[in-house]
């Protein structure tokens, strides 16, 4: 018999939170759905969960806009405390059109709010993208390791779109354990 290419999600983590042993978890409730992790496994996290696991959440309360995000607001019709936030995260703007602002983040992608996202936080919180996803990859990965006894390949992964675009992709933001093409 060939190669076998099968997908299985990993169900029952529930809320992830700042300090969270997100391998520990991760594991945890593969085991607990009978799918265990097993060696040459392929792990594809969503950026979300890692982001919170590494506290990378920012409440708006705390933030104080600037003049640059306190003029966009008003042209954007947005938050400023959350468009300071966005221009903290990024390199350059790239555009700016229709309530949406497109950036480059200091990583390098080119992106809808540079990865700020305020999907599946609190109210009034906003979750960054990881500082290093090659690094959040490789700590996933042998804390995998170490604690679940396990050697996988880790993907951190987000969700991209296109501005003015229909439809989404998910793009690879990190990787440890493979050589991304």
């Amino acid at each position: 018999m060939g190669p076998r290419f099968e997908v299985i999600g990993i169900d029952g983590l529930g809320e992830i939170r700042p300090g969270d042993d997100l391998a520990g978890l991760i594991a945890e409730a593969a085991r607990r759905q009978g799918s265990p992790l097993r060696p040459g496994d392929l792990l594809v996290v969503g950026q979300k969960v890692v982001s919170k696991a590494e506290g990378r959440l920012i409440h708006l309360d705390e933030v104080t806009p600037s003049p640059a995000a306190l003029g966009m607001a008003a042209a954007l019709d947005r938050d400023p405390r959350l468009l300071e936030v966005i221009l903290r995260e990024s390199r350059r703007i790239v555009r700016m059109d229709r309530g949406v602002l497109i950036t480059e983040t200091h990583h390098g992608w080119v992106c809808a709010n540079a990865g700020v996202d305020q999907s599946n936080v609190e109210r009034d919180w906003v979750a960054l993208l990881p500082e290093d996803p090659d690094r959040s990859a490789r700590r996933l990965r042998d804390a995998l390791r170490e604690g679940a006894g396990v050697d996988v390949a880790v993907i951190i992964a987000d969700t991209f779109g296109r501005p003015w675009r229909e439809g989404l992709t998910n793009v690879a933001l990190g990787v440890s354990g493979l050589q991304p093409l």
